[in-house]
């Protein structure tokens, strides 16, 4: 069943795949690493902050968990 804490899980889609035209791009480049390369590994560490908070939702509103 769908909840509004489930929306909370459209974040890591929408940084991996509405955003990267955008973020595709060599400079800036800051510390010298290529800024794709920092703006995936953004997102990379965003998902498991995003599923905790829609697993957080689920739990308060007594969901399976």
């Amino acid at each position: 069943m769908f909840h509004r804490s489930h929306l909370w899980l459209l974040a890591p889609f929408g940084f991996y795949c509405v955003a990267l035209p955008w973020a595709n791009r060599l400079r800036p480049a800051p510390g010298g690493v290529p800024f794709l390369w920092l703006w995936l590994a953004g997102a990379t560490l965003l998902t498991p902050a995003a599923v905790w908070l829609a697993y957080r939702g689920d739990k308060r509103r007594g969901g399976r968990g």
